[in-house]
């Protein structure tokens, strides 16, 4: 066994593990670790891969349904969507580095959950991100926005998958570390879904896409620390992307896929070729021999160390069935794209490097892949916040508040951004950004997935609890408000360092609340990630379990939109009850009034059930013309979103007090429809309230006497993104 240099507690420090880690490493192996296995450890058992901090809780999360083919585990979710077809899907952060170098960080991100997406069999239909900065007047922020749009943009457009939607919020709490969550939905035959686990003592273990680099080298173990003042200096942690590279790897892998010679197959993402290999033998309860100068390498005299460790993108690890190289090689050829056999499969459990015939590393897989700690952090609840009173909230006129809110950095027209995504390219983008939810047509039918991804972190803040179910309850609005039938979720889990009792309380309840969520929903969580240590210098991002959602509409011709279709129809207010009017932690609380505080709206998951179900059956039973959400900003914002995008305006009545036009309650839709009756005979008999509170028309919205021209709010809605990044 090749010492590579001494282990000192410096080196052990540097390499993220404490000292009863070590210890434990000490335990397994029965003797001190060289570098390279040392390293190994480090990124096996780095938060990031291991979710050593978080796993006990996300075992408690509601995982199966009839039509969940594949829960957490794999690399992606997968559901049963009919006709033999499944759609596969998950979400997963590239944070730090889109800090460190905005675009690369961003655009590695996009390429890697493509990669988690087909090599399952999927040909990713739709990206989508959820994204969040700091501070607009942050000195960092603009260019941060610029490189992340940039990055996401530049890879998924080159890749060829439209990006069809997402989120982007500001808050100072991101201001040292923003959050770039991408997110992939694919489709695949039910019959040919491929898996990880590794088999067959003998089997060619095969390494394809493009060369090894040094770059992202410990990149796993820099995504599982704080920030601090030196965090630039991370910057060669960093991986760099190639989308043609990934074009071609996509075409490449679903080709192979059509022959019977994969055994399983698996990307290299974080950790790279120590955690493919790693994870696919332990699945398998397979041992692992690799000879590592048989490694593609784009450098000069790389060492084994810089080899495993490496992250460099557009990889993939393949387990082949016997005889089947050729029919392989031949592939990735035609593609020009590396192959190469790295190695074989053994029956001996343990993993075996060698390096020009030397034995460089020799450590059991088991413990590294599956006995990593796991740890039950102490952690304390959320101080739960008081109710408050709208009477104590300044009532600002309506004209000015809107005007407020519309402009605003958390409600302004992303559209600076989506221009620069390609949402259209595949040309089954049936719903485009700007809307609840994107719809993406199944090609040559008639049905559609609609994906959509939200997290309202100052809810989650105020209470982890109420945050994380309104997070769930939140995407399966935007899916029903389009007409789809929710499925299932993947999630994100950002949070701060889970060392700090108080950071780990917000972890266990935001995840309790998802659970209590998706159970009553019937909406699992089939995939996610896990994104700790948030925080610079000690300072934590707002806590941001963002939710991806996914649902299928049977009949794409009665999906719904929220521009208003007309002029003279009724505007239905449906979920809305008579205590209605919560400004605690709302954007109205917080723009027009200069506060955050209060708890934030309780989530009612009976009621959001009841409710969603009849919005949907209105929809399916055409009954509506238009629907819309209530979130941010409450009523009025998204009348007057609804209003914008339909470029028809709306008189309304019934409707007095900023608390009523701008609370932020739960479980609520806006309709408009021909017929009022026919609507609120359907919400009488479902037992939800409906109220019918004006008619669209005009070119403004006015309610008591006064008129908000469209003109002029459009010029507040979309300019403030473009004047924003032009100064």
């Amino acid at each position: 066994m090749n010492k590579v240099s001494p282990i000192t507690p410096e080196v052990i420090k540097t390499h993220g593990l404490s000292d009863d880690e070590y210890k434990k490493v000490l335990e397994v192996l029965g003797r001190e670790p060289n570098l390279l296995e040392l390293g190994i450890f480090s990124v096996m058992w780095s938060e990031h891969c291991s979710y050593k901090s978080s796993k006990k809780w996300l075992k408690t999360l509601p995982t199966t349904a009839a039509w969940v083919i594949c829960g957490p585990g794999e690399n992606a979710g997968v559901i049963d969507i009919g006709e033999g077809l499944a759609a596969i899907f998950k979400m997963e952060s590239h944070n730090h580095p889109s800090f460190i170098e905005p675009y690369q960080g961003a655009a590695t991100g996009v390429g890697g959950i493509l990669r988690d997406v087909f090599t399952m069999g999927a040909r990713p239909i739709a990206n989508m991100n959820a994204l969040r900065f700091g501070s607009p007047d942050h000195p960092k922020t603009k260019h941060l926005v610029r490189g992340v749009v940039a990055g996401i943009s530049g890879y998924g457009n080159c890749v060829g998958v439209p990006t069809v939607g997402g989120e982007v919020n500001f808050h100072p709490s991101y201001n040292g570390n923003i959050l770039v969550n991408a997110m992939t939905l694919g489709l695949a035959q039910q019959d040919k879904i491929f898996y990880s686990a590794a088999a067959g003592a003998g089997n060619p273990v095969v390494y394809v896409g493009s060369k090894t680099g040094r770059d992202g080298i410990h990149g796993a173990t820099m995504a599982s620390a704080e920030f601090d003042a030196n965090s630039e200096e991370k910057r060669p942690t960093v991986q760099v992307g190639d989308p043609f590279t990934e074009k071609l790897l996509i075409e490449a892998c679903m080709e192979l896929m059509n022959t019977d010679a994969i055994q399983s197959i698996q990307d290299m993402g974080a950790a790279g070729l120590t955690s493919s290999s790693f994870e696919m033998a332990s699945k398998g309860g397979m041992g692992v021999e690799l000879n590592m100068e048989t490694v593609p390498q784009r450098e000069e005299g790389m060492t084994p160390y810089e080899m495993m460790l490496s992250e460099s993108q557009e990889r993939m690890l393949i387990i082949l069935k016997p005889g089947k190289e050729d029919i392989a090689r031949k592939i990735f050829e035609k593609w020009e794209l590396d192959f190469a056999v790295i190695g074989h499969l053994t029956d001996t459990g343990r993993m075996i490097l060698k390096f020009h015939g030397d034995v460089v590393c020799d450590l059991p897989i088991d413990p590294l892949a599956q006995a990593s700690p796991e740890y039950d952090r102490p952690w304390v609840p959320s101080p739960k916040l008081p109710v408050v009173a709208a009477s104590s909230v300044k009532d600002v006129p309506w004209r000015d508040a809107l005007k407020i809110l519309m402009g605003c950095p958390d409600i302004a027209s992303r559209r600076w951004i989506w221009e620069q995504y390609d949402h259209m390219v595949m040309t089954d983008t049936t719903q485009r950004p700007g809307g609840d939810a994107a719809v993406v047509r199944i090609h040559n039918s008639n049905r559609a997935l609609a994906i959509t991804t939200d997290v309202t972190p100052r809810y989650v803040k105020a209470d982890p609890f109420e945050g994380g179910k309104q997070a769930v309850a939140e995407t399966w609005r935007n899916l029903t408000a389009v007409g789809a039938r929710p499925l299932a979720i993947t999630d994100n889990l950002n949070f701060g360092n889970p060392q700090k009792p108080e950071i780990m309380g917000q972890i266990v309840e935001a995840i309790n609340g998802i659970g209590e969520a998706c159970k009553a929903l019937d909406y699992p969580v089939i995939s996610g990630n896990v994104s700790l240590y948030n925080e610079t210098d000690g300072a934590p991002i707002l806590p941001t379990p963002a939710i991806g959602g996914v649902g299928l509409i049977d009949n794409l011709d009665v999906m719904t939109t929220v521009a208003f279709k007309a002029e003279g129809e009724a505007i239905i207010l449906l979920g809305h009850k008579d205590d209605a009017g919560w400004l605690g932690q709302s954007l109205y609380l917080r723009e027009v009034a200069g506060e955050e505080i209060g708890a934030p709206p309780p989530v009612d998951l009976a009621f959001e059930r009841k409710v969603g179900d009849t919005v949907r059956g209105l929809i399916t039973g055409r009954k509506i013309t238009a629907c819309h959400d209530l979130s941010d900003g409450g009523l009025l914002v998204a009348i007057a979103e609804m209003a914008l995008a339909g470029n028809i305006g709306a008189a309304l009545e019934n409707i007095a007090g900023h608390a009523a036009l701008f609370g932020e309650d739960q479980a609520r839709y806006i309709v408009s429809a021909k017929n009022a009756a026919a609507v609120l005979e359907a919400a009488k008999a479902a037992g939800i309230p409906a109220q019918h509170i004006g008619k669209t028309g005009g070119t403004a919205i006015t309610l008591s006497g006064e008129a908000f021209e469209l003109a002029a709010l459009r010029q507040l809605h979309e300019g403030w993104f473009p004047a924003y990044m032009a100064q």
